[in-house]
């Protein structure tokens, strides 16, 4: 009788076993694998070692005494200022609002990590997400903050570019690319990232990939370089450090703007800023830190110094206000940031969500947030 049990024990792992692996191998949004000469290239990159890609400075994922289960019972149960307690107004986004041209450069923060860049007459659509999760699977992870307006492609005008900073799943969505895949814009990504872009149906030709240090002029508009940043990659419990991550210096000539997309603080924004600035805005992620993970992300108060660091005259706070990765009230990352800045010559720009601006026309500050 026991040894009936066992096998039926046996035979439902198994069965589990199996249901796992086609449920990761069937599903495309865990996205492609290195091959080829791509494979190749990554190995010849003095980034790539032992098989991986390296931080440009030693780096822990998160600190010994991380209590998982006390954060994963506050992660899924935990409620509250986690998240909005309403809906958050965005400015509703159409093509035709983009129909007049700027002479300045012009930014559209549409929540998280995506942004809409428009310079030199260049549309740049960076790390585009639009989804309810973040996960591979819809039915995992956490759900968007409610949005009155959800962003889609069909909302914003003709795109001439895309910037991907990196693999993770909340700066790179497959349905995303997936719509962008008969448009024909072409794409700037970091070293490997090409692999998911090609293995969901983008051409090779229409794929720039850029190590560290890096360029790529964009059709002698702008002028795009790969910097280092402090973080990691993987869209699968195996891949981590597979591909490349990056932050995007983008210079138009008579302004110059930085992506930071996701990175703990380093010595080396330092050398950004000595490289390539001042920069007249830099993007930077101020929230889904914790102290659990405090070399991986930024807390606000290290945002701002690294505005410093890159000698930035306008600050632009992102990853934030969409999704809730971290453990900490969703107002809090604007909140304790604006309680950092002491020096009146950096610029932090806070636009509600949708809202476009340029950075060389200071507008006021908006204190969205505080209305809900």
């Amino acid at each position: 009788m026991i040894w009936k049990v066992l096998l039926w024990i046996v035979l439902a792992v198994m069965i589990l076993a199996v249901g796992v692996f086609l449920a990761i191998s069937l599903n495309p949004n865990f996205g492609g694998k290195l091959k080829g000469e791509r494979l190749a290239r990554a190995q010849q990159s003095p980034n790539f070692k032992d098989g991986k890609f390296q931080n440009p400075v030693e780096t822990v994922m998160q600190t010994d005494d991380m209590p998982f289960f006390k954060i994963l019972r506050e992660f899924l149960f935990a409620k509250g200022d986690r998240v909005p307690s309403g809906l958050i107004p965005v400015v509703a986004v159409h093509p035709e609002n983009f129909e007049q041209k700027v002479d300045n450069a012009r930014v559209t923060w549409l929540g998280h990590s995506t942004l809409l860049i428009e310079i030199n007459n260049k549309r740049i659509l960076v790390d585009p997400v639009f989804g309810e999760s973040v996960s591979p699977f819809s039915f995992l992870g956490t759900k968007a903050f409610e949005y009155s307006q959800n962003y889609s492609l069909n909302d914003l005008p003709q795109i001439d570019l895309v910037i991907i900073s990196h693999d993770h799943y909340d700066h790179l969505d497959y349905s995303v690319i997936n719509a962008l895949k008969d448009r024909e814009v072409p794409f700037v990504t970091a070293l490997g990232v090409g692999a998911h872009l090609e293995y969901w149906g983008i051409q090779p030709e229409r794929i720039t990939e850029l190590d560290w240090w890096e360029s790529y002029d964009f059709d002698h508009s702008v002028h795009l370089t790969a910097t280092p940043s402090r973080h990691f990659s993987g869209r699968g419990l195996t891949n981590r450090f597979s591909t490349l991550w990056a932050s995007w210096v983008i210079d138009g000539g008579s302004e110059k703007l930085f992506f930071g997309a996701d990175s703990g603080y380093y010595p080396g924004f330092k050398s950004i800023g000595e490289k390539f600035g001042p920069f007249d805005l830099v993007m930077l992620e101020c929230g889904q830190y914790s102290q659990y993970w405090p070399l991986i992300h930024l807390a606000p108060e290290e945002t701002y110094q690294v505005a410093v660091d890159l000698k930035a005259k306008a600050l632009l706070p992102i990853h934030w206000a969409k999704y809730k990765l971290s453990i900490h009230p969703w107002k809090e990352p604007v909140e304790r940031l604006l309680k950092a800045a002491v020096n009146d010559s950096l610029w932090i720009a806070t636009p509600r969500i949708g809202e476009s601006f340029q950075p060389k026309v200071r507008t006021p500050h908006s204190y969205w947030w505080r209305e809900i």
